[in-house]
Order: structure tokens, then sequence, then C-alpha cells
């Protein structure tokens, strides 16, 4: 059962502006001119330490993470069943399960060239004791079949994938590599950002501020909790200082002079990388209508800023309050972020069930319409399994979303994934037709716009509605939303 976070995460952002709402909290809460950087200004606080270190800042952990979820997808993408020496499984569970303690875990992506040298080469080397798995959603995920938890979910999609050659189910219309990555990004990072570090652990009683994180911790328990959580958004702590287009062609591994801020030669996959949520809000706000990007990282440097200057003592009621604010304006930008992302591909998908009608009618082309409608319904389930893994409670919305989408995509015989049995093979029954589903595709888009406030509205197809329900006739209220 979701529970229902204190400050209410998304309650009725829809009704009160998320856009309007941050800015307010962002106007009245520090000072931005001194400093751009995350990280920066932020000394050690900690009454008694004695050890070197000077600067109170730590997300090594969550950027590991980022890199062991790009890995991971890397990996999904190039599974090969006829060939046993490609040990496809037991690589994929090694980059969600295991931790680099020995420094041999390569990093996959992003991997240096000569137009992007990176810095480091195995994740060891930004942190040896962080895995996946150990921070997956342990929920009952409604939007997967035979109630399993988040990590049991992803494990079982590694385990399909190893299966199938390049990681796509052309039978039963699962794409892993995006299904898998997706899911993973809302699992573990968007989940443990907002339903952890930014939710219990932003309390008075949990991880004080005027005690480390643990026993000889160079930081206090606030100041690294809300590292944590900036690590799982996966901004360049220098993102203040790009445009949204530089930030995702940092991501992109385009633009060597936007992400080397140091100017040492060389991209530093700690401090100088844009990585998961970070890169979907930087590609949105390319747009022009939002800001997610920025909104979302100032809210972090403005946080931080609070914490440091309460020098290691107890945060005080008003200093507490201003940062549940600020808590409540990162992730409600943040589940903006991914319900964009479920509008964006819902669009897709409505568009590429077109090409499949065209193929069906011409008999020709069905390979190509087929491969790009599989990608994008990977991409638009992974994202809504995301959204509901974060702290807010809204089962409803959450229910209709899973019902409209399904477990699996229409198939061109209309058949679709209904369920698992109990050796963990797919149930197939009889879908709707695809004019349905194509209205499915459309009602999920003004779900999310009705629940999320959004702006930026990529591929919007809502204005094809009421000529396509027309074309249905009058059932057209029967289909399962």
């Amino acid at each position: 059962m979701l529970k229902i976070n204190k400050y209410s995460l998304i309650k009725n952002a829809a009704v009160l502006g998320v856009a309007s709402l941050s800015l307010s909290l962002i106007a009245t809460s520090s000072s931005f001119s001194d400093g751009h950087i995350y990280g920066e200004n932020n000394p050690v606080t900690v009454k008694g330490y004695k050890g070197s270190k000077t600067n109170s800042t730590a997300y090594t952990g969550q950027m590991a993470r980022q890199l062991q979820h790009n890995s991971l997808k890397k990996i999904v993408s190039k599974g090969n069943p006829s060939d046993p020496t490609s040990n496809t499984l037991n690589k994929m569970l090694n980059y969600f399960e295991n931790k680099d303690k020995t420094k041999s875990m390569a990093i996959l992506d992003p991997k240096s060239s000569s137009k992007f040298p990176v810095k480091q080469k195995m994740v060891g080397e930004i942190s040896t004791g962080s895995n996946l798995a150990g921070k997956a959603d342990g929920r009952v995920q409604l939007s997967w079949p035979n109630n399993m938890t988040g990590a049991d979910v992803i494990r079982f999609m590694i385990k399909k994938a190893s299966k199938i050659s390049g990681g796509v189910d052309m039978r039963n219309g699962m794409n892993y590599p995006q299904l898998i990555s997706k899911y993973t990004m809302g699992a573990v990072l968007y989940h443990q950002a907002c339903d952890n570090y930014l939710d219990e652990k932003m309390t008075a009683s949990n991880k004080p501020n005027d005690k480390p994180y643990k026993k000889g911790a160079y930081y206090t328990g606030k100041e690294h909790s809300w590292d944590e959580a900036f690590g799982y958004w996966g901004a360049a702590a220098h993102t203040m200082t790009l445009s949204a287009q530089q930030s995702y062609d940092v991501a992109k591994k385009k633009d060597l002079k936007a992400a080397d801020f140091n100017k040492d030669g060389v991209v530093d996959l700690y401090k100088e990388m844009t990585y998961g949520h970070a890169y979907y809000a930087s590609a949105f706000d390319r747009g022009g209508k939002t800001d997610y990007l920025k909104t979302v990282t100032k809210a972090f440097i403005d946080g931080r800023k609070i914490i440091t200057n309460a020098d290691g003592e107890k945060l005080s009621s008003s200093d507490l309050t201003k940062i549940q604010d600020l808590a409540q304006v990162i992730c409600s930008n943040w589940a903006q972020v991914i319900a964009e992302a479920v509008h964006k591909y819902a669009g897709s998908v409505y568009k590429d069930l077109g090409a499949v009608e065209k193929a069906i009618s011409s008999g020709s082309g069905m390979d190509k319409a087929m491969s790009k409608y599989l990608k994008h319904w990977g991409e638009l389930k992974g994202f809504a399994m995301a959204l509901q893994s974060g702290v807010e409670n809204k089962s409803d919305t959450f229910n209709r979303l899973n019902r409209m989408m399904g477990f699996g995509p229409l198939m061109p015989n209309l058949s679709q994934v209904v369920g698992i049995d109990s050796s963990g093979n797919y149930l197939k029954d009889q879908g709707s037709s695809i004019g349905y589903y194509k209205l499915h595709m459309i009602k999920i888009q003004k779900l999310m716009v009705k629940e999320y406030a959004l702006k930026a509205k990529s591929n919007d197809v809502t204005g094809g509605m009421a000529s396509l329900i027309e074309k249905l006739g009058p059932k057209k209220s029967a289909e399962n939303d």
C-alpha cells in the first residue's frame, strides 16, 4: 500500500500549479549568488571530527548506481541465447545485484572516446559499496503481474531478457532494454530520493543534523541524506551554469566543453556528467515551456545551504519546514518529469499504432513498424511503472493508468499479456481493437495533464480524440478505463 507523505507531495498539484509553487519557494529561500555549484562551500560541521576531510558533500554511492544502471541497459540489448559463452544473465545480474568491491566492474556507459574522454573506467573508482538491487522499491508493484516487489520485477525482466536475442521479445511485445532501464530509474533512483531521503529522513528525529550520519562520518545525518537524494537526481554539480541544451548534450556525450567544468581535459563521472531523470528534464526543458532541471537542482542547492548553515546543530523548526518545502518542490517536479515522459511515449505509441495499421493494410513494413512500436511501448510502460515508485498516494490514477496500458502491448493479432503463470510464462488473452487501444493512449495523455499539471506535453495527440471516437462509434465508452 502506498503511504501518504506528511507534506502531501504532489497532492493537488494540478490545482495549485507546481511551477508557481516552485518559483515561490525558491524565491524565498537562500540567496543563489554565493553558489552555482552543488557541493561548494560545504565545510565539515560534525562536532568532534578529527579526520582530514574539509568538505562534507558526498553522494558517491548514488553516482555509482547511475553508472550501474547505464551499464545494465547496455548489456540487456546484447543478449545472445544461441551463444552459451555470452553469459548475459550473469553479467546483467552482476550490475544489478553486486557491489564493485574489487574495482573490476567496468563502466560500459559512458565510455571514453577521443571526443568525450572520461576520468573513471570502473564503478569502484567512485564507490565500492553500492548496488541497485538493495535499493529497489520493496513494495508490491500493482503495475506488473503476480504481486512482485520492485527488485523481483527487475530480476524477472532480466531473466527474460537473457533468453532473447537483443533483449526484445517480439512474440509478447516486451522490449526489455527499455522496460528495465526506465523502471529501474523509478524503482531505485526516484524511489530512494523521494520515498526515503527526502521523506522520512527529513523529519526531526530521523538522521538528525547534530550527529554524524554514521559513526566516524564527516557529514551529518541531514547533510548526507540531502546529498544522497541529489545524487539520485543525476544532475552534474555545475548544472546551474548550463543551458538545458548543454545539459542534454552532456548526457549524450556530445559537448565536452560543457561537461568539463574544471578544465582538466576529462569528464569526472562523479561530478560532471548528466544522468537519469536530470537528462529527461533537460530534454523537456529544451522546448522552452518548462524549467524542471534548474528548478530541482536549485532547490537542492538552496536546501543544502540551509543544512550547512546550521553548523552541525539540530535544524530549527523553521529551517526544517523550509527543507521539507524544498523537498516538495524537488519531488513534485521530479514526478512531473516522469509524467511528461509517460505523456510523450503514449503519443509515440499512438502514432506507431497508425503505422502498424498501415502495415496490416498494405502487407508491408510490419517489421519496422513493430520495432518502433515495441520500443516506445517499453518506454511508456517503464516510465508508467516508475511513476508509481514515489511517495504519492494516487491509487485511482495509477489503477486507471495500468488498466488502459495493460501488462503488455496490444499485438497486431489483438493478443495481449494479461498475467504470468506459476512457471514464469506470460498468459495472454484477446485485447481490444487497435482503434480502442489508440484511444487509451489519448486518455493516458489527458490523465497525465490533469493529474500532474504538465506544461511540455510532448507528442500531444489529444487533438485527434473526437475524430477517433467518431470513427469507433457508439461503443466508445466501453473500454477499460
